[in-house]
């Protein structure tokens, strides 16, 4: 009897708690998806932090199948540019990727953002729960309220993501000359400087 019990319990420390773990890591990737304007400027802030898992950037909230860059900057697709940060939420709560989301965009304008306009870089929090939603609003009415802001960031339920074009992920390592040419052209991070004091770079 005791070498069955004994059986019994290697059994499930071999099988059983290994699958039971994987499990439970699987249930612990969450994802947000954000869109604020040029998604390589929406990747670094993100990649930095304890807890993302990756961020992958691309188009979201229109009405066209698998668009191509071309398609979803010439502004006739309803997308916007998004990245989407998978994470984990036991190591960083979504409340604090919307701080960090807040503090990397312009949301006092309206289908644009910094020197790139159209509604396909528009600012947007697209929830994939009740409980992000409820996050996006009152962080949005809490700056509306502190800053004295007309806030036009949208609060979107998510649709399908569709993955950008491979040269578009990680731009900022693979092309960083580039990538900081057109960051300071575009004047983004000067403009962060002048909404809430640092640029979240």
């Amino acid at each position: 009897m005791k070498k069955r019990i004994a059986l019994l319990i290697t059994l499930i420390l071999v099988v059983v708690a290994p699958a039971l773990m994987a499990k439970k890591r699987a249930k612990s990737v969450a994802m947000a998806t954000l869109a604020g304007g040029c998604f390589w400027c929406m990747e670094p802030p993100f990649d930095k932090v304890n807890g993302v898992i990756s961020t992958t950037s691309g188009y979201s909230g229109g009405s066209v199948k698998n668009p191509t860059y071309r398609q979803v900057s010439a502004g006739t697709t309803g997308h916007a540019e998004v990245v989407e940060v998978r994470y984990d939420p036991n190591k960083v709560s979504f409340a604090d990727l919307i701080e960090i989301y807040w503090r990397n965009i312009d949301p006092t304008v309206k289908n644009r953002q910094f020197c790139d306009g159209g509604s396909q870089y528009r600012s947007a929090i697209c929830y994939h729960n009740e409980e992000q939603r409820k996050v996006a609003l009152e962080t949005k009415k809490r700056i509306e309220e502190e800053k004295g802001w007309t806030v036009y960031t949208q609060i979107v339920e998510a649709t399908e993501f569709y993955p950008a074009e491979e040269y578009h992920q990680d731009y900022y390592l693979k092309n960083p000359v580039r990538y900081k040419y057109y960051r300071n052209g575009c004047g983004r991070d000067k403009r962060l400087d002048q909404l809430w004091g640092s640029s979240g770079k």
